[in-house]
């Protein structure tokens, strides 16, 4: 009888997998379940979300200089950009004249350092960074818009950078981006420190909801 081996993972799901546990504890930080729960007020909310303006300008500044890269480039699409929804929500939220009261916390400018230090030059390490933000926004993500939206009565203002106009369907969106990791030609050595990056990202993620709690 002919043994026939089961088939490697494919790396979106290796990926997955191995970053699975980092997930979960992001998820679980006090901070996120104190949102979840309806815990915080507004301004509680409009912390983290004056944070994620930190980080996403970084982050979609390093997609403005990735975009020609012939590997990364395929993951940078407009349709995921926040940066202007987060704009459009801090004014809701704060008021119009709230960037002069921005201010990045601890972890967020470490965020902000690691994204300049790997995103910009490091095609894997930009998308290890993509993927952690922009998949998270479109799955877990998408549940915490809802819950916001219930607890403290918001419509689109103040909750836009959950609203992806150009995305009809998330799942079907997800499963396209996981194509494309598995598509990208990276040998064995280069997805294992993109994995490792994904690692990173998560732990900063969770050190930003740490300093907001």
């Amino acid at each position: 009888m002919t043994v026939v081996d089961d088939p490697a993972p494919s790396f979106s799901a290796a990926l997955r997998a191995a970053t699975w546990a980092d997930h979960q504890r992001a998820e679980q930080a006090p901070y996120i379940r104190a949102l979840v729960a309806g815990e915080l007020d507004v301004e509680g909310y409009a912390r983290m979300v004056d944070q994620h303006w930190h980080i996403y300008r970084e982050l979609e500044a390093a997609s403005a200089t990735m975009q020609a890269d012939p590997v990364a480039g395929a993951f940078v699409t407009p349709e995921l950009l926040r940066l202007s929804a987060l704009e459009a929500d801090l004014a809701a939220l704060r008021g119009p004249g709230w960037a002069a009261g921005s201010e990045p916390l601890p972890a967020t400018t470490a965020y902000c350092e690691r994204l300049r230090e790997v995103a910009h030059d490091w095609p894997g390490g930009f998308v290890a960074h993509h993927y952690t933000r922009y998949l998270g926004d479109l799955s877990g993500g998408q549940f915490i818009g809802r819950v916001v939206r219930r607890h403290h009565d918001l419509g689109d203002a103040g909750t836009a950078f959950y609203r992806f106009d150009g995305i009809d369907d998330p799942a079907a969106y997800r499963a396209a981006y996981r194509d494309r990791l598995d598509a990208a030609a990276w040998d064995p050595g280069e997805q294992a420190r993109i994995i490792d990056e994904i690692g990173v990202a998560y732990a900063l993620n969770t050190a930003v909801f740490d300093d907001l709690s």
